[in-house]
């Protein structure tokens, strides 16, 4: 299956969150649905049977707590994996939506990449996520997502953190360009000041210790990783 197959339900009263989250989430490929309140979410989940419904906990009308127990009654959704999205951090808002039969409490602010990546995270439990999702597969080059390495020929290749995260980004879509922008959100995140040259140096050692010339300098651009 591919990434496009899987269903997320994306479910919060703030607009502002529904468009910033719900693009990154289509960003990454995934189909998705969105709703404003747990009555509409309920509907839209007894239809569309998604894989994962992310929640907001403080909604009028039925809060997120109460419609994850109602979600957990419908037994077409039995397999579907429910995460709560919210600006609480109590432990006891934690607790209780993890009693009501959620899998996952994240908490907001959250910056992008760590979000899908947990998305992503989630959706590995899936019996239907197929297995080729750990893993980015580009020519002679394995990147294990769950172990943290990189394989070149069956050899293995240490990359510190943020060389790895840069090298998963660009493998993640050979051929598409990333601007330098969209590089430092997505592994740096826009809260954090580096300076204008830290890219570059990046993709510098991150070519010398994979010995390959497969990502390209988009002149003006970005960068891509060249299938």
């Amino acid at each position: 299956m591919d990434k496009s197959d899987y269903k997320i339900l994306l479910v919060d009263d703030e607009p502002d969150i529904l468009e910033f989250v719900g693009y990154n989430i289509r960003k990454e490929g995934y189909t998705l649905f969105t709703c404003s309140n747990g009555k509409d979410a309920i509907q839209t989940a007894r239809k569309e049977i998604p894989h994962l419904i992310i929640l907001d906990i403080m909604m009028p009308g039925i809060d997120g707590i109460e419609t994850c127990i109602e979600l957990r009654k419908i037994e077409a959704l039995k397999s579907t994996l429910i995460a709560f999205l919210t600006a609480r951090s109590e432990d006891f808002s934690q607790i209780a939506g993890l009693d009501a039969g959620g899998d996952d409490y994240i908490t907001k602010p959250i910056k992008p990449r760590v979000l899908i990546s947990r998305i992503n995270a989630l959706l590995r439990r899936s019996p239907e996520m197929p297995e080729i999702e750990k893993r980015i597969i580009v020519g002679d080059i394995i990147i294990d997502r769950e172990k943290f390495i990189i394989l070149k020929n069956g050899e293995e290749i240490n990359l510190p953190r943020k060389e790895f995260e840069l090298l998963e980004l660009l493998a993640s879509r050979p051929d598409k360009v990333f601007t330098r922008e969209q590089i430092f959100e997505e592994v740096w995140g826009n809260d954090v000041v580096v300076g204008d040259r830290t890219i570059d140096v990046h993709i510098r050692r991150i070519r010398e210790k994979l010995g390959s010339d497969n990502i390209k300098t988009v002149k003006g651009v970005g960068y891509k990783y060249e299938s």
